[in-house]
């Protein structure tokens, strides 16, 4: 097999949290993937003032003295590069929409979802009628925008409808303290979703692989929550940083850590068999990932979809391969055979 020219779609034009978080991503996928008789790796870095760069690393030093460049300049650099396919690596809704449409129009394949189904995953209210209508159990919620009044009784979450890793997200216990919760929602959407709050219970994420066009279910990782002091997972339960810290380092995985639910428990296939409903209703391909709420009844409920994988140790997707015995190496090349339709 030719050595693959993969070009790493990295950064943000949308703010510095999101293009720290999506370096830190990358280069943890750099370190953990890289295997020159097979790889060659390029990297595309975009920062918030929308250049391109295409640094020989994503080490401060080596983005310090690349070039920057404008979109059309990039285009040109990147058309003459011949790049095999692209692996995106930004985490902000532009970069899971538009940037991923700007390959599919110079018509350079890349993994992972296509920017219509990211467009969907990244409104959570779209996502949860989507895949209630394929038969997955969801909170009942609604949908407000500003000026408007939540009708769910507490106990109840917010969040923006379109924010991830948990920003935003609150829990209401008592009607006095929607005002509070709902202004900080709104500080991260135009749109906030109201929904009952499921008691845990249990939470777990099930990710999808697709493997010669078939649909394999992961094993299940589970997060710790309780009633009395961890009853939702926060930002505070990913991340060590605030947002705006320019030095952001990602810490899920090390801050609480998940555990791989043990394969013989009750739940495991339940939920496998939803998270392959969520798949095909949204239209994914590559892979997916799932969370879902386990009430205290045993009942399953679809909480949102992360249409992502870093490819790196940390990922979720990653470390449940890993469990199903399924190394980061493999799950990669599974990925770009799925990309390059290699069989």
């Amino acid at each position: 097999m030719p050595v693959l020219r993969i070009l790493h779609l990295v950064g943000s034009a949308y703010n510095n949290f999101y293009c720290n978080l999506s370096r830190d991503y990358a280069q943890s996928c750099l370190l953990a993937t890289a295997n020159p008789s097979l790889y060659d790796f390029l990297i595309a870095y975009i920062t918030p003032d929308s250049q391109w760069r295409f640094p020989s690393s994503l080490s401060q030093e080596d983005i310090a003295v690349a070039k920057p460049m404008p979109l059309l300049d990039a285009i040109q650099f990147i058309t003459a590069q011949n790049i095999d396919l692209v692996l995106p690596q930004m985490v902000c809704i532009p970069g899971m929409t538009h940037y991923r449409a700007l390959f599919d129009l110079l018509k350079i394949p890349y993994i992972g979802n296509t920017p219509d189904v990211m467009a969907i995953a990244n409104h959570k209210a779209i996502t949860k009628a989507i895949v209630a209508a394929a038969g997955v159990k969801v909170p009942f919620g609604e949908l407000l925008r500003q000026g408007d009044i939540p009708t769910i009784k507490p106990p109840a979450v917010i969040k923006p409808a379109t924010a991830a890793d948990s920003l935003g997200l609150s829990l209401v216990k008592e009607a006095n303290d929607y005002e509070a919760a709902l202004k900080t929602a709104f500080e991260y959407a135009s749109e906030v979703v109201v929904e009952e709050f499921i008691e845990p219970g249990r939470e777990v994420r099930c990710g999808i692989i697709v493997k010669n066009g078939e649909l394999v279910a992961l094993p299940l990782e589970e997060y710790l929550v309780n009633p009395s002091d961890r009853p939702i997972r926060s930002y505070r339960d990913k991340f060590k940083k605030d947002p705006g810290d320019s030095n952001l380092r990602s810490t899920a995985k090390d801050y609480i850590a998940g555990w791989i639910v043990d394969p013989n428990d009750s739940i495991v296939q339940k939920v496998q068999q939803l998270a392959k409903k969520c798949h095909l209703a949204l239209g994914c391909r590559h892979y997916s990932l799932f969370d879902f709420r386990i009430d205290p009844n045993g009942q399953p409920w679809f909480i949102e979809a992360g249409l992502y994988c870093v490819f790196g140790p940390r990922s979720v997707i990653a470390y449940t391969a890993n469990a199903a015995g399924i190394p980061l190496n493999e799950l990669f090349m599974t990925a770009i055979n799925e990309t390059l339709g290699i069989i």
